[in-house]
C-alpha cells in the first residue's frame, strides 16, 4: 500500500472539517420545536400569546384573511369569537398549524362559552373540531367549506344538562375510514361510549395518531373510539397531514394545544 501523501491528508482533513461544520449548522438551524419533537417532548402548538405558527382560511376568503377577527388570543386563550358578526353567513373557517404530523399524540383543552351567533345551524351548537391528517390550507379552494381531513368532533351538552351528547365523535369531510373491521362511508360516526360535558367546563382530550395504522380518541385516558386506514375518498391512505381547529358558529376557547411525536 502506498503511503498517503501530505496533500491527500490535507484534502481529507478539509473534507472532515466541512462535514463537521455542515452538521453543526444543521443542528443550529433546527428550531426548539423540532428539537423537542425529535426527542419526544411535548411541543406547544399554541404559545399563549398570539397566533404565531397558525394561518386562517375561511370559505370565500383568501388564505390568511382572519374574517371578522374570528380567531384571536385574549388573556392567554385562543378564542373562536363572533362578537363582530351580525349573523352567520356560512363562512366556515379553519385555523391551520404550520407543520404536518404523522405519528403523534395531540392533547387539547377546550370549552364552549356564550351564545351561538345568530343564524348558526342547529347542528353547530357547541360544536368545534380538531381536524387531523388534513390537506394544507394553501391547497383549499376559495369556496371550500372544510379541508379534506379526519374531523375529531368536539361537542358540548345541550341546554337542560340532561340529554346525552358525547364528545369525540368522528366526521369525515372528503375521507373514509375502516371502522369496526370494514370501510365505513358515513359522514359522521358517533362514539359508542363517549362522555357528555355540560356547561362551560374545561375538557381535556387526547388523540393517538399512528399514520394510517390506527387513530384513537381518548378522554381521561380511556379510548372512546378507534379506527384504522384513514383515506381520501379515492382510497389514498393518509399517512400524515395538517392540524386545524374550526369556526362554525359557536364561541369556543382553547387554553392548550400540544403535540408529542411518537417514534415509529
Amino acid at each position: 500500500m502506498k503511503p498517503i501523501s501530505q496533500f491527500t491528508l490535507s484534502l481529507l482533513s478539509g473534507a472532515m472539517m466541512l462535514v463537521s461544520c455542515n452538521a453543526q449548522e444543521g443542528d443550529a438551524a433546527k428550531t426548539d420545536e423540532t428539537k423537542k419533537a425529535d426527542s419526544g417532548e411535548w411541543v406547544q402548538l399554541f404559545n399563549g400569546k398570539d397566533l404565531t405558527g397558525w394561518t386562517p382560511k375561511f370559505k370565500g376568503e383568501d388564505l390568511g384573511v382572519n374574517y371578522k377577527n374570528t380567531f384571536r388570543v385574549e388573556n392567554g386563550l385562543l378564542k373562536v369569537s363572533y362578537d363582530q358578526y351580525e349573523k352567520w353567513n356560512a363562512n366556515f373557517g379553519h385555523l391551520f398549524y404550520k407543520s404536518e404530523f404523522s405519528h403523534y399524540i395531540l392533547r387539547c383543552e377546550y370549552r364552549f362559552v356564550g351564545d351561538q351567533v345568530k343564524g348558526g345551524p342547529g347542528w353547530a351548537f357547541r360544536n368545534n373540531g380538531l381536524m387531523i391528517h388534513g390537506q394544507t390550507a394553501a391547497s383549499m379552494k376559495k369556496d371550500q367549506d372544510f379541508p379534506n381531513s379526519i374531523e375529531v368532533q368536539l361537542l358540548g351538552g345541550k341546554p337542560g344538562g340532561k340529554e346525552k351528547r358525547p364528545t369525540l365523535n368522528l366526521c369525515t369531510p372528503g375521507t373514509h375510514v375502516f371502522y369496526q373491521g370494514k370501510l365505513d362511508k358515513r359522514h359522521c360516526i358517533n362514539t359508542p361510549n363517549g362522555p357528555t360535558f355540560h356547561g362551560d367546563q374545561w375538557v381535556t382530550v387526547e388523540l393517538e395518531v399512528r399514520g394510517s395504522e390506527v387513530i384513537r380518541h381518548k378522554v381521561g385516558g380511556k379510548t372512546v373510539m378507534e379506527y384504522k386506514m384513514p383515506q381520501l375518498n379515492d382510497g389514498t391512505l393518509l399517512e400524515k397531514g395538517t392540524i386545524s381547529i374550526q369556526a362554525e358558529s359557536h364561541p369556543t376557547e382553547f387554553r392548550k394545544i400540544e403535540v408529542k411525536v411518537i417514534k415509529k
